[in-house]
């Protein structure tokens, strides 16, 4: 299939015709796996199995987030947004919901309402879209996704800053710069054909990983993105701090006035 770029990203209306089907069809294949995995997360602890937090998306506006809990109970008020191997905060049921990816589920109904996409940048935590560069912040100009090239390439994230004494810092030194810089790829570069590459390429990565960073590398190399990006999603290489796109330091600091 050879897409069309319709503007900067697929048109709106293409896209919804797209996402609505789709997410549609996956919510009803998925219903009975998402009541076991809400029934055996609840059996866990007796809690909610379901967790909710604020996430910004198209145009900067907030929205409540939906995903089936992983963590012990009250962490919502942590300040710690990114989650490392050997996290005390996971539960035992959680540690397999996540490596499944199963706990993203619930998100198919943001799909259906209109507040994501099937394919997107994914939706960040105010605190992190807060120290968005000028240039990161056209990553807020298209609805988030459920999954794209940036979540596929890290799907490895726990175990990628496991050990770091930040994990936050290590997020916004190691990753942040990699993931706007695939988002911002993708709003130059986006298609319906390309949507359903990446929506094939994020089951195929549950089961043969090498393979997909393959294949993400050579779409990568036909939607004419640069040769280090081409080459990075590869993941044969160590991470190592980068600025983010548009910003000339390397994040040391969550502090707004020091980025």
């Amino acid at each position: 299939m050879n897409g069309r770029a319709v503007g900067p990203v697929a048109s709106d209306l293409l896209k919804r015709a797209l996402d609505i089907p789709l997410a549609a069809f996956a919510l009803l294949l998925t219903l009975p796996l998402s009541v076991l995995v809400i029934v055996a997360v609840w059996l866990g602890d007796r809690g909610n199995p379901l967790y909710v937090s604020e996430r910004v998306g198209r145009d900067g506006r907030g929205f409540r987030f939906l995903k089936i809990r992983t963590m012990v109970m009250e962490t919502g008020a942590s300040t710690v947004d990114t989650t490392v191997s050997g996290d005390p905060r996971v539960t035992a049921v959680g540690r397999w919901v996540r490596a499944l990816k199963l706990d993203e589920l619930p998100q198919l109904l943001h799909v259906l309402s209109g507040r994501m996409s099937m394919v997107g940048p994914r939706p960040n935590v105010p605190r992190e879209v807060a120290l968005y560069t000028v240039e990161e912040r056209r990553l807020l100009t298209v609805r988030p996704g459920i999954t794209d090239i940036a979540s596929i390439v890290f799907a490895d994230l726990a175990e990628a800053l496991s050990g770091a004494p930040d994990p936050n810092i290590a997020y916004n030194q190691l990753v942040r710069p990699w993931k706007s810089r695939l988002g911002l790829h993708y709003l130059s570069s986006a298609t319906l054909a390309n949507d359903l590459r990446i929506i094939y390429y994020t089951a195929t990565a549950l089961v043969a990983r090498r393979y997909t960073l393959r294949q993400l590398s050579r779409l990568l190399r036909r939607t004419g993105a640069p040769e280090d990006l081409c080459r990075f999603v590869l993941r044969e290489e160590p991470l190592r701090p980068l600025p983010p796109p548009g910003a000339h330091a390397i994040v040391t600091s969550r502090s707004i006035e020091r980025c």
